[in-house]
């Protein structure tokens, strides 16, 4: 049979005599809408079609079959040449992008080479600074730096014109000129899918970033996006306007106020005294650019404001041009001074990191408008009949909630309790109307509860050796592992009276299980959204709690491997059918790390867990190679809890919220000391401090091992392990390269031991080990292997598998070359338990 496509105009058909049918109007336009309700009907539903739209009648079902075929065939070559046409104007933009960074690049190895011969001559002459007054720019540190002869400093309008201008000029010399030393920022590389070129500055003053990229948005919309700064930049609290004034050109000056909330409960937030300046440039490009005003005089100022240190913002923004096709090429300036000086020693690297402006400004805001973007092309429902966008606002919401519980301003009615003695825990109170307007409190009998405030529990401690993303994975998935507190009645209670928006916490052991609702990720898949249902809580003395509770969770920083700022897990309770209107009571966790080659004292008032735990001579540090899977060796970890009250048991609560916070301090710890590669330290260190129960070092522990190996030398006729020592087998087999787990000989086996390796294939801690079944952690062929395979091993004593894929605790898909089981024998040579050994494991 020939088979020809259909005309244009989808008229015509091929049959198995070559010639070709044509089709009525009235009847391509019914296969048309029948096309639309069933792409790829059955040779029933298509005889139902015919039957049922009598203008098909006279074609027969066999030419229906090869219409659709046909039509699927060009809807498929439709969609794919639309795919090819976007990927080429991406690729086209992006050729562009990367002509004009060459561009700048000869133009900065030439202004370098020019200034090296100028420093040379000057040295010769013995001459170390160079004062031009014929020129509008001086020569400083290697760098251009734009410096006016004359800069206006009034606050008329004649002089914030002129200040502007200046700060177009000094921004577009960032932008795309060579006023600032870039470099590629370290595992960013351009391509038709990345986020765009990210370059971080080299030596100049404050910290810079620079990004430049492709989004299918219009100049006009992507500025308006932009200047929203509190819709996309999560650390944002306010953008004011103070004023605004139009320029004779066209353009638009503004006067803001900016505050920007501190990442950690240890250091004061950052407002900003701004000039923004919009106007569009001659070859239609649209900038919006912003400069800090803090040193006008004879005009408007904004004094400081409590809690906060007044920061530095120089010459910034957008610069915006229509590309061709659509869509629109930026390039975004982030350049700031944060005063790094005002907070302690240690958390400097948050400050001094151009890195770090990055990924949280500079790439926050490509990724914003990547994913508005994305939802206008792609208007589907996500997760719960929620719209993307929806979504997107509630994490927002959650990301503020959780700001405004680390920062506790008292703008908002947040002031500081005393302490009860230990300054670990800061505990603050808010029973202010306006807090109290957004959470309507009512009793579980549906009457109204009176007289209601707010705790707020917070902490930061100093993590030492510790990867932010695994401590971060495990905290989401074991929330039993913290979740295991003392609360007395009092907290249940207030937790049932106060309905979907309390903060309810169970008891460890008494709710059965802890269930991941996905619900949507970002473009880049670093930030996903979830809800979490814990089921069957029961009684809890004698209180009746509620049979599940649901938690709306924000989840970000999770891989080790991506490119992040911070690991983050926010959560807020709410109830089964949640609105995007419903109050937002936030709690959670952030992880910043710190920069490792800075051997800074803990400040005040943070846990340093290597003098915590005493962990050997080594203070926690790595060894080995362990160091490159930590990344950096220090993070900061900040803690924040609310819990709702009623006044008349504030003096209880308040008691048990400090518990709690430092229940959760003890519990990270014990997880911190168990996830840490070095976590061995020296055997003498072991077992005794950590108190996750019988961990290696203790004489179960050694009994073990050395069954273990006896047994591995019964069964396969070789050593286990390499010139064994008596006292240090332990040791050596918890440093084994390979995952050693022994599982249990019950009718559904659990794991019952695991060497460091084995803890790391299984992303878990020791005492967690208990909660995974050998069978949870391989995919379908494995299990039917296993089932078929296990029996030879009580049998014989030993049995090989081949190499294939398992899956940690996380869910993350590990692969092995092979594996190895064999049964371990006791003294008195009884099966005591079953031996695996996965050899030459990687996370896929």
């Amino acid at each position: 049979m020939a088979v020809s496509s259909a005309c244009k105009d989808g008229i015509k058909i091929a049959m198995d005599n070559g010639k070709y049918v044509r089709y009525t109007p009235e009847q391509v336009e019914a296969l048309e809408r029948l096309y639309h309700e069933c792409p790829k009907p059955s040779s029933m539903r298509r005889q139902q079609l015919i039957r049922e739209c009598p203008i098909l009648s006279n074609i027969e079902p066999k030419q229906i079959k090869v219409w659709f075929q046909n039509r699927r065939c060009r809807e498929k070559q439709r969609k794919e040449a639309s795919r090819l046409q976007a990927v080429n104007r991406k690729l086209t933009a992006m050729n562009k992008l990367l002509m004009e960074e060459n561009d700048r690049l000869q133009k900065q190895v030439s202004h370098l080479v020019y200034e090296n011969g100028y420093f040379r001559q000057q040295t010769q002459n013995e001459t170390l600074a160079t004062t031009d007054t014929s020129s509008d720019s001086v020569v400083i540190s290697g760098q251009h730096q734009i410096t006016p002869h004359h800069r206006p400093r009034d606050a008329s309008p004649a002089g914030l014109l002129s200040i502007a201008e200046e700060t177009l000029t000094e921004f577009l010399s960032k932008a795309t000129g060579t006023a600032v030393e870039w470099v590629q920022m370290p595992g960013m590389k351009p391509g038709p899918d990345s986020i765009g070129i990210v370059a971080i500055s080299h030596g100049c003053t404050g910290v810079a970033a620079r990004a430049c990229g492709l989004v299918g948005l219009d100049p006009t919309r992507v500025a308006e996006i932009l200047k929203d700064r509190p819709s996309w930049y999560r650390d944002c609290r306010t953008v004011d306007v103070i004023n605004a004034l139009s320029t004779a050109n066209g353009g638009t000056i503004e006067l803001l106020y900016m505050q920007l909330y501190a990442p950690t409960t240890l250091a004061p937030a950052r407002d900003f005294w701004l000039l923004r300046y919009t106007s569009v440039l001659e070859d239609g490009s649209l900038v919006v650019c912003e400069r800090s005003l803090n040193n006008t005089q004879n005009g408007l100022s904004m004094p400081p404001a409590v809690n906060f240190v007044r920061a530095e913002l120089l010459p910034s923004g957008y610069l915006i041009r229509p590309c061709e096709g659509g869509g629109s090429i930026i390039h975004i300036v982030d350049h700031m001074d944060l005063e790094p000086l005002s907070v302690p020693e240690v958390l400097r690297p948050l400050y001094e990191s151009s890195t770090l402006l990055a990924q949280k400004t500079t790439m926050a805001a490509f990724r914003h408008l990547r994913q508005i973007s994305q939802e206008i092309s792609q208007p589907n429902d996500t997760g719960w009949g929620r719209r993307p966008a929806a979504l997107r606002a509630l994490g927002q919401k959650l990301s503020k909630g959780f700001n405004e519980a680390v920062n506790g301003f008292t703008d908002e009615g947040w002031s500081m309790l005393e302490s009860d003695g230990v300054d670990d825990v800061t505990l603050l109170v808010n029973s202010s109307p306006g807090k109290m307007m957004d959470v309507n409190f009512s009793y579980s009998s549906g009457s109204p509860s009176m007289g209601n405030g707010f705790f707020c529990a917070k902490a930061s401690m100093l993590l030492q050796n510790v990867p932010p993303a695994i401590l971060l994975r495990f905290l989401r998935e074991h929330r039993s592992e913290w979740a295991d507190s003392g609360i007395d009645a009092y907290s249940a209670a207030a937790a049932v009276k106060a309905g979907p928006c309390s903060f309810s916490v169970p008891r460890g052991g008494s709710f059965g299980g802890q269930v991941i609702i996905p619900l949507a990720h970002t473009i880049e898949h670093e930030e996903f959204m979830e809800v979490v249902k814990l089921e069957n809580m029961g009684h809890y003395q004698d209180m009746i709690m509620p049979s599940d509770i649901f938690f709306l969770q924000l989840c970000s920083g999770v891989d080790e491997n991506a490119v992040s700022s911070c690991a983050e897990l926010i959560f807020a309770p709410i109830d089964g059918s949640f609105s995007e209107d419903a109050p937002i009571i936030a709690s959670g966790f952030r992880i910043i790390p710190l920069d490792s080659r800075l051997d800074a004292s803990s400040p005040n008032r943070t846990l340093d867990l290597a003098s915590t735990l005493e962990v050997g001579a080594a203070g926690n540090r790595a060894t080995g190679d362990s160091s490159s899977r930590c990344g950096s060796t220090k993070s900061v970890l900040t803690i924040a809890f609310q819990f709702v009250y009623e006044i008349h048991l504030q003096e209880n609560v308040a008691i048990m919220a400090r518990q709690y916070v430092r229940s959760i301090i003890a519990s990270v710890q014990r997880v911190a000391l168990a996830l840490s590669p070095s976590f061995l330290g020296s055997q003498s260190g072991l077992g005794s401090q950590s108190g996750l129960g019988s961990l290696p070092g203790t004489p179960e522990a050694q009994t073990i091992a050395r069954w273990i190996c006896q047994s591995y030398r019964c069964y396969m006729g070789s050593e286990l392990l390499k010139h064994e020592v008596s006292e240090s087998i332990l040791k050596m087999l918890w440093h084994h390269t390979d995952a050693i787990l022994c599982c249990s000989l019950k009718a559904l086996p659990v794991f019952t031991f695991a060497n460091q390796a084995g803890l790391d294939m299984l992303e878990t801690t020791l005492v967690s080990l208990q909660d995974i079944t050998l069978e949870k952690i391989f995919d379908e062929n494995g299990r039917k292997t296993l089932f078929t395979e296990f029996p030879r091993v009580m049998q014989q004593g030993f049995m090989c598998l081949e190499g294939g894929i398992c899956s940690s605790s996380m869910a993350r898909p590990v692969s092995y070359e092979r594996a190895v089981a064999w049964k371990v024998l006791n003294d008195e040579e009884n099966a005591h338990c079953v031996c695996f050994m996965f050899i030459n494991w990687s996370f896929v």
